[in-house]
């Protein structure tokens, strides 16, 4: 089920009962954010020092601090949900980042105003992905970078079989997916790698790196209940550039 511009949008995050079993999973350190996520998509991050970020669905705002303590100037943080900004308001000491209550494709922000675009598994929510990363490429100035991650098209093709990871289903029909995660009706969007891809191309962006982090051997040795994210392929992390024009 394709849906473009002007979709209405789901925040699930602000309701009571998926936000309670969110925190409880985060507390418990399950699944691979913390562990494989999170360590892939900081060691793609360019050198801080002096930069304007923006971190599009920055939940509790953990990255925006990093990014802060990492030296960056100036950090936007954004997201839809105000359970999470009232999170990363109190974990964040005060005048340090400036956090905005905004779905990421209805960000209205200034050409060139930033330096680096971070998301960190939130694009497979967007409903419209060609549509953000055309107003990405807008606020990047010459050589910023976007770096994002998000589920795998493998997970986000059939995600009611994401406990039978050598099976594929419905990957060439792209769209709509309602699913299960905490509560029911969860909506995320499926899409192919190669329209991916092919859209960070058509905003106009270099695609530098490309890459479907896993758990290592060593992690597994340690964490023996990720061996599924081991199986098959269960996140997308993408690192891209905007181009300084060429002289004449």
């Amino acid at each position: 089920m394709a849906e473009g511009p002007g979709v209405s949008r789901q925040n699930v995050y602000d309701q009571q009962l998926f936000f309670d079993r969110y925190q409880q999973m985060r507390q418990r350190d399950s699944g691979i954010n913390l562990t494989v996520e999170q360590p892939a998509l900081r060691a793609r991050l360019p050198a801080l020092a002096g930069l304007h970020a923006i971190d599009l669905g920055c939940g509790d705002g953990q990255l925006s601090r990093d990014l802060a303590a990492g030296g960056a100037a100036r950090v936007l943080g954004l997201d839809p949900s105000a359970r999470m900004l009232d999170l990363a308001a109190a974990r964040t000491p005060a005048g340090t980042i400036r956090y905005v209550r905004a779905f990421a494709e209805d960000a209205d922000l200034a050409a060139g105003c930033a330096d680096l675009v971070v998301s960190s598994l939130a694009f497979h929510y967007i409903a419209d992905l060609p549509g953000l990363l055309a107003r990405i490429s807008r606020w990047l100035r010459p050589d910023g970078r976007l770096v994002f991650s998000q589920e795998h098209p493998i997970v986000t093709a059939a995600p009611q079989l994401g406990r039978r990871p050598c099976i594929v289903e419905g990957y060439y029909d792209e769209g709509r997916r309602d699913t299960s995660w905490f509560v029911d009706d969860v909506r995320k969007y499926h899409r192919g790698l190669s329209t991916i891809l092919s859209a960070v191309l058509a905003a106009g962006l270099v695609i530098e790196h490309v890459d479907e982090p896993a758990p290592t051997l060593e992690l597994l040795n340690k964490r023996p209940d990720l061996e599924l994210y081991r199986c098959r392929p269960s996140l997308l992390l993408i690192t891209a550039r905007q181009p300084v024009a060429a002289d004449c």
